[in-house]
């Protein structure tokens, strides 16, 4: 699988990134087969949280192994500092691990959420913390919705984040003002060599009223030319690497999709942009009809 440089941290992570979302609900043997897929198929990059159901209890037994393998990304909800730090130290027992390479404001959506996680007493006092005590390398910022741009923009502002997480995909690309806004975080970060990791690989759009047929909380794509047109034309952007979708069942098809990438043309992207329509619309992620 290709790899790319996720900016200053220099580290080369392959173009999907293991999102351990996918086995959160699923048995320690789903759970070791998919794991074991990973890293068969070169992927040496983990998301992971502890809102993700039970994926850290999944991946504890894999740690010894893995955290020489694999650049570990995890990520705090927390808003404050002391319940940043709490929350810390139950990842870190959670996951049998006594440090991360990286280390993430999860969630942060919106200038109220930003000015809170940065201000005093801010959550991101727990993650300089952490890095100055050797338990994290780099420190990040992750979110989704229709402001987290801006949003992220602004938090480079601020500080000097390593990484940023944030949607990119076929659906959300074709509203004018979320390409628009997205393309100027990612120019920003190129300036800045931050870490691009994008999400929401294979969001088609909503549920609405249909049964809800996988794990993720948007409509995925689900057969592989599908998978294979909207991850392609994802990682074709300017973009480092992308967190694999949070439905086991489809995990071969997006490992598979990423063994076979190769860079789009402008054409072939615009082409996909036409050709893949939403499926419904999804508000909490600019998905429209």
């Amino acid at each position: 699988m290709e790899t790319r440089r996720l900016g200053k941290t220099e580290h080369h992570s392959s173009v999907v990134t293991f999102g351990a979302y996918s086995i959160g609900k699923v048995t320690q043997n789903e759970a070791d087969t998919a794991i074991q897929m990973c890293l068969d198929y070169g992927v040496n990059h983990i998301d992971i949280a502890p809102g993700y159901s039970d994926s850290m209890e999944r991946i504890a037994p894999w740690m010894p192994e893995l955290r020489s393998k694999m650049f570990l990304g995890c990520k705090t909800p927390m808003r404050t500092r002391d319940e940043a730090w709490r929350n810390v130290e139950d990842i870190m027992r959670r996951m049998n691990v006594d440090s991360f390479d990286l280390f993430q404001l999860h969630s942060v959506i919106d200038l109220d959420t930003l000015d809170i996680v940065m201000g005093p007493n801010g959550a991101i006092e727990t993650l300089i913390e952490m890095r100055d005590q050797g338990l994290t390398n780099y420190l990040g910022i992750t979110g989704h919705g229709p402001t987290v741009t801006q949003t992220h923009l602004e938090a480079l502002n601020r500080f000097d984040f390593d990484t940023v997480m944030f949607p990119v995909n076929v659906a959300m690309y074709r509203g004018k003002e979320y390409r628009s806004n997205a393309t100027k975080l990612i120019d920003e970060c190129h300036i800045k060599d931050v870490g691009i990791q994008c999400i929401k690989m294979i969001a088609r759009g909503g549920w609405g009223e249909s049964n809800k047929e996988c794990g993720t909380w948007y409509d995925p794509f689900r057969t592989q030319p599908d998978i294979d047109d909207a991850l392609w034309w994802q990682l074709s952007q300017n973009i480092h690497t992308a967190p694999s979708c949070g439905e086991y069942t489809l995990l071969p098809k997006v490992l598979d999709s990423a063994s076979r990438f190769h860079q789009l043309s402008s054409g072939d992207q615009l082409s996909i942009l036409d050709r893949l329509v939403p499926s419904r619309p999804e508000p909490k992620l600019a998905i429209e009809v």
